[in-house]
Formats: C-alpha cells, structure tokens, sequence
C-alpha cells in the first residue's frame, strides 16, 4: 500500500483547510470563492482532511446560482493543483454539471442523513484505496451537497479499512481522518451512520461474526408515547424499506395522549428481513393532509444476534435530537426464526384506548420518500441504480466475501 503523508504545518485559511503546498494555487480562488461564499452564507467548506484526501461540501440550502459557481471554481482549483490524478467520489443526488466539470467521477450518492449500504461502504472503500495506490500523486476528492454526515461515513470507514495494513507511513493519515470526523462529523450525524461505521469496522476487525439465519420480525414495540398531537399522544404508523425497497406499511395507530406507556405494532404472519433495513415511523396529523417522521432506524440483519434487540433514544434518527420524543424512550424489535406466531406474548396486545385505521391505500400514507430521489439517478436507490442489484439479490454481501478480508466470516444467502 503506497504511505500517505500528512503535513503536520497545515493551516486553516479561513474555513478552508489547506496545506501551505496547496496554498498558493488556491490563492486567486480562496479570494473570489471560499473566503467570499463562507463570510455570506458558508456554502462552501473545502477541506484537506489527508494530503491525498480532499472533502468538499455544500450545505442543503446553498444558493443554486453560487452552488454552480462554485463548482466550477472547485474545479479550477483541482485541475490547477492535481491535473488529470483526482478522482471524484460523488456522494449526492448525481448532476449532470458534475461530470461536465471532471474527468473522473464515481457515483456514489444515496439520500442525506441516512447512512448507505454496507455493501455501498465496502465498494467505496475498495475503489479509494485502488485509486491512491494506483500512482502515489493521486488523489481522492469526496463531495457532498447536504450534512457533512455522509462524508463523515466514508472517511470514518475508510480509516478503518486502511488500518488493515496499518504501517507508521500511515499514522498520522489515520490520526487526521479520526480528527476530522471526531471534530466536525460526530456532533452532526446521524446514529444510523455511526451504527455502520461500527459494522464495517466489527466485521473487518472479526469483533463482529456473521448472522447467518433469517430473521422474521413479528412486533415493534415503542415504550413511551411520543406528544406529536397538542393534547399529547400520537398516530404513529410504520414504514420498512429492504435495499430500499419498500416491503411493508403498517396500519395507523391513533394513541390518545396519556392513555399508554407503551405501543406495539404486530406483523403476523412474521416479516422476512434481511440485508439493509430501514425502518421509518411517521406520524399521521389528525385532520391534516401531513405527517411528521417520529423516528428512523438502519440496521443490517448480519449483525443482529438477539431475538430481541432495543434501541433506546440515542440510537433512533431523528428522535434523538426530538425533545417530542421522551428522553425514556426506547424501539424494541421482536424477531423469531420463522413466520409462524410466536407464543406467549398476549402481554404485548394494546389497551382499549388504542385503535387502528388499516386504510393505508390513502396516498399520504403510501407516498415514498425516496423517489424524487432516485427516479432518474444512478445512486443505489430502489428505481434508480442497475450497478449495485446485489443488494437487493442474491447474496447479502453482494460478493463481497471475496473482496474484502472479513476475518472467519460467510456472508449468508439470501436466497
């Protein structure tokens, strides 16, 4: 593996950290763009996390006309110091000025605040390390329009990765990726991404042993009672998406305020999970054509061992900056081996004050959140992607048992 080299004598120009190297070419650009764009509406962040590691990021609500500007001015700046030996890793919604404005791009994008694939994650990880030991000049560019969240998860990953071959060449990149994320990554994730992140490192550390049985999910039950409506309680109704796919959509559960402790919304026959899971609750207002996200979780079904697996407030998206969602609060799932009914478990059956609208045919509550996502977009996303179909077939790995030095693993079949 060819050693990375951090200069320890970076400098932070601005809210642009550069390496003095790196300094002089971004001089004309640092003064039209970065230094301009961050002192108006800090629309760009540009940041040399390693010497060979370059993020670049743009919040959300940046400006369409600066957002395009600024690109091109990106662009210059990459062309000026790194020629033809960057190679963009693009980790948002794919955009066709994008690839006009470089020669080398990935398309890696899946939605803001979620966390990707695993299989995402290793293929990532795989082509940066392919790409900068390909030529010791090359160098990674990851960019980002929306939370620096997703950057957080490839740099995070990918100290991980690297530290399979670790080398003293190598500390001070990994001592600078953990920084990175540490400083301006964590304090703004999601804990879906952090839960990832700790996937990919369990499994290649072998900290993590495959599940290879099938996991059927028969209730998700919610202790304590979200205040969603003005005179407390909720009207929750769950959402689960396979590859991103979606595969089930409970009826609508209407929790006056005060009424329960707790909530639990039963699949039966059991629900078939596995690969990536996102499961989304939603809160249907009462009299309102809206609803509102109570809480969101991903998990991947290989690193789920128990029977029953609960997280708590800190764990769930969403609901863990969520003052409506009690700090008490917790997700229990309940899985068996098989479809079939498991016995004993009447104490989990709901009170009299708990009713359920099954008419889930309304279009608010069958909307997909993802769609104008990736209707037209390669990313990886239900309709979009036809390179990663792995994760929605075949094995759950997607063949990533022979890429990858998963200490004593299988990757189970999902066939």
């Amino acid at each position: 593996m060819v050693p990375f080299q951090q200069r320890k004598d970076s400098v932070l120009e601005g809210s642009a950290r550069v390496t003095p190297s790196v300094q002089p070419h971004l001089q004309s650009i640092r003064n039209m763009s970065v230094s301009r764009t961050m002192e108006d509406s800090c629309e760009l962040d540009l940041v040399y996390v390693t010497e060979r590691i370059i993020a670049v990021s743009f919040p959300s609500t940046a400006n369409e006309e600066n957002f395009r500007s600024n690109l091109r001015e990106v662009a210059q700046m990459l062309k000026s110091k790194h020629g033809g030996n960057y190679l963009l890793f693009n980790l948002s919604e794919r955009r066709p000025d994008i690839t006009k404005l470089h020669a080398k791009v990935l398309e890696f994008g899946w939605p803001d605040l979620h966390t990707p694939a695993l299989e995402k994650i290793c293929s990532i990880c795989k082509a940066m390390d392919t790409w900068l030991n390909a030529d010791p000049h090359n160098v990674v560019v990851l960019h980002n329009k929306g939370n620096r969240g997703r950057i957080g998860v490839v740099i995070a990953a990918y100290m991980h990765y690297s530290n399979i071959s670790a080398s003293a060449d190598q500390a001070l990149d990994r001592f600078a990726m953990k920084r990175f994320y540490e400083d301006k990554i964590v304090p703004i994730g999601q804990p879906s991404q952090r839960r990832y992140v700790h996937y990919f490192s369990g499994l290649l550390s072998g900290s993590i042993k495959m599940n290879n049985k099938p996991l059927f999910l028969h209730h998700v039950i919610m202790h304590g009672i979200p205040n969603f409506e003005s005179k407390g309680g909720c009207r929750p109704f769950l959402r689960i998406y396979q590859a991103m796919q979606p595969v089930y959509t409970s009826g609508i559960y209407n929790i006056p305020g005060d009424s329960q402790t707790s909530v639990c919304i039963t699949i039966e026959p059991g629900l078939l999970l596995k690969g990536d899971i996102l499961l989304k609750c939603y809160h249907k207002k009462f009299r309102s054509p809206a609803r509102d996200v109570i809480f969101r979780v991903q998990f991947h079904t290989c690193a789920i061992h128990d029977l029953g697996v609960v997280f708590g407030k800190e764990d769930l998206d969403d609901a863990f900056k969520d003052d409506r969602f009690p700090e008490y609060g917790k997700v229990e799932f309940v899985f068996s081996y098989g479809p079939e009914k498991i016995q004993g478990m009447e104490h989990l059956e709901n009170g009299p004050s708990v009713s359920v609208d099954y008419n889930t045919s309304d279009p608010l509550i069958r909307w997909d959140s993802y769609d104008n996502f990736s209707g037209h977009r390669d990313d990886g996303m239900e309709a979009g992607n036809k390179q990663n179909t792995n994760s929605q077939s075949g094995s759950i790995s997607g063949g990533l048992e022979d890429q990858y030095p998963w200490p004593d693993t299988h990757w189970p079949s999902q066939s």
